[in-house]
This record gives structure tokens, sequence and C-alpha cells, in this order.
């Protein structure tokens, strides 16, 4: 069965930065020839993630319930705070894994492929999502 797809983009992104203090995951975009400007997916409160190197077109999707109940037994998250939790299922031509989070961000902004991510950038919020409670 097939999950529901929250959020698309042809570019290929790669694990840019995880920071194990804040819990939040970043996947980044760099600039290229089509696009100037980085975009970004960061992953807030991560409890568990199973990722590639990069994602090729990627597909942020909502996991199914088969999905899910596998996400969560690979995390550890215990029954009663499962609804605080948003499971996301990447998939590309690159290769797949999952993340879960409490909330995902694609924010657009900044030119620089190295640059630290949100500082000093001039950035917008394309997309977000959170659990449904």
């Amino acid at each position: 069965m097939s999950s529901a797809v929250m959020f698309k983009s042809d570019r290929t992104f790669r694990v840019w930065r995880y920071g194990i203090g804040h819990s939040q995951l970043l996947l980044r975009a760099v600039p290229d020839s089509v696009d100037t400007v980085c975009l970004d997916l960061l992953f807030e409160d991560v409890s568990a993630m199973q990722l590639v190197q990069h994602y090729k077109s990627i597909e942020l999707c909502f996991a199914s319930k088969t999905e899910t109940e596998e996400i969560l037994g690979f995390s550890g998250i215990t029954p009663s705070s499962r609804e605080l939790h948003l499971p996301v299922v990447l998939r590309s031509r690159s290769g797949s894994g999952f993340v879960l989070c409490r909330n995902v961000t694609a924010e657009r902004g900044g030119e620089d492929p190295v640059g630290s991510a949100f500082e000093g950038e001039d950035r917008s919020v394309i997309w977000t999502t959170r659990p449904q409670s």
C-alpha cells in the first residue's frame, strides 16, 4: 500500500546536519545551475531516523499504518506518546528512509551551499506539517 505524499521536490538533498542537543535533522539541496538558493528540510524533535546519504527527487510521505508500526517499533516510543510523533517516509530515486519527529518544515533561502543553516539568511517557509491530534 502506498502512502500519501506530503511534499516532493526534484532537487537532490543531502544529509547536512544533525544536532543531538535540539534533536534537529537538516537535509539540504544546495544551489545549482537551475536553482539559485538552498532548499532545506528541517525535522525537529527527532526521535528516530534511518537515512541514506542523499535523496534525488525526494518525496516525503505520511507513513502507512504498517510503516508506522514498524517505525514506532524501531524507535522504542511508548504507546502513550505515539500521537505526538509524525512518522515520515522518505523516498527517492537514490534510496529511502524514515524520520520520526514532531514536525517538518521546508524552507527556501540562502545562496551559500556551505554556510551555516538559518544564521543571517533571508529564508521563507514553503511548507510545514506536524502530527494531527
